[in-house]
């Protein structure tokens, strides 16, 4: 890939659309556009893909006051992927296949379905190929990792694919070592946890965040069962209200009102007994799970890479040091760059790292 030639990175939120313009690794020109109740609300009720004319246009005037930016000297454009089929993991290349898949929606409405659409229209414009990196449906597992305890249910393979496997690579690279080779534990962490076993290139299990693991600041984590059965059961809450206390109102928020882990720290510091007690019990729970990944690896670890928001956080990553650290060496990639993370997978296409994949149809 030519020094001057730029990559234009998409990441579709519920009411943001992030774009960024890239030179190779770096960022040129990056900006979240916001779309305002008002705006939004002529799709209430609708199908999320209503919303890709409206997003389009945005992102194409956003494009078009970029200074630095020459539209003529674009390589390619990387939207984010969505709930796509169960998939190995890699960069693909944006098809009809792909598109019509997004249009069924299968799997579930979510506004990273967008991401494909957008990045096609802009790539269409500009004459050069579309693509989505690591969507959240990469499913890398062996068959046993699938099996729940009950015949008529399976565990689901849906995670924070994207950073996970970004951090995994820059790691590699950084001991220069080709992440096909290594062994690691991976835990993403923010809203939600994603806490990964890697093998040989492969993300061979990982929590689904929104069942499975350790609480997080709005989701429950892994539930004791005859419990949530007596409180679904109960009466006193509807499907919808019980999927919100699992998904939003779950975590540390349940406990302590707050999702905001610098505002549970300040209590900690204040002296607040509560904060400290349900912090310990993260840790311990998060900690739980590493284990249970170490032990996936059969005991061999090179590295524990820690990743997410939380981050940050130096309490939470010296507690796990101490909880987890005998298991391999602990490395933190704070914050989950995703614009960053589709834009290097794109790289590695473009330079001849690795082939872009293909969405096939399924057969029958």
């Amino acid at each position: 890939m030519a020094a001057a030639e730029f990559i234009v990175a998409i990441n579709p939120g519920s009411t943001s659309t992030k774009v960024g313009v890239y030179a190779g690794e770096r960022p040129v020109f990056v900006t979240a556009l916001r779309h305002t109740d008002r705006e939004l609300a002529r799709f209430e009720g609708r199908c999320i893909l209503d919303q890709r004319d409206f997003r389009s246009a945005d992102i194409e005037r956003t494009l078009a006051t970029v200074g630095a930016f020459n539209a003529k000297q674009l390589a390619a454009v990387v939207g984010r992927g969505g709930l796509l089929r169960p998939l190995p993991g890699g960069t693909y290349r944006v098809n009809a296949v792909m598109l019509d898949e997004l249009r069924l929606a299968a799997r579930g409405e979510h506004a990273s379905n967008l991401g494909a659409f957008l990045a096609q229209a802009a790539a269409e414009r500009a004459g050069v190929e579309a693509y989505v990196v690591d969507p959240v449906s990469v499913d890398e597992w062996p068959e046993r990792a699938r099996y729940s305890g009950l015949a008529s249910i399976q565990r689901q393979c849906l995670s924070h694919a994207l950073n996970t496997k970004a951090v995994s690579k820059r790691y590699a690279k950084e001991c220069y070592k080709s992440y096909t080779t290594l062994r690691l534990i991976v835990a993403h962490l923010g809203s939600g946890f994603s806490i990964s076993a890697h093998e040989n290139g492969r993300m061979i299990d990982v929590t689904n965040s929104r069942e499975e693991g350790a609480f997080s600041a709005e989701r429950t984590g892994t539930l004791p069962i005859q419990e949530l059965v007596r409180l679904c059961f109960s009466g006193g809450h509807s499907a919808k209200e019980v999927e919100n206390l699992l998904f939003h109102n779950g975590g540390f928020y349940s406990y302590l009102g707050t999702r905001d882990l610098a505002e549970v720290e300040r209590r900690i510091d204040l002296g607040d007994g509560a904060a400290a007690a349900v912090f310990d019990a993260m840790v311990y729970q998060i900690g739980k799970e590493i284990g249970a990944m170490a032990a996936v690896l059969r005991g061999t670890v090179d590295a524990v890479l820690v990743t997410g928001g939380m981050a940050h956080s130096e309490r939470l990553v010296e507690a796990l040091r101490a909880s987890v650290g005998w298991i391999a060496p602990m490395r933190v990639y704070p914050g989950e760059d995703e614009l960053q993370a589709m834009v290097e997978g794109v790289l590695r296409v473009l330079r001849g790292e690795e082939a872009a994949r293909e969405l096939e149809p399924i057969d029958g």
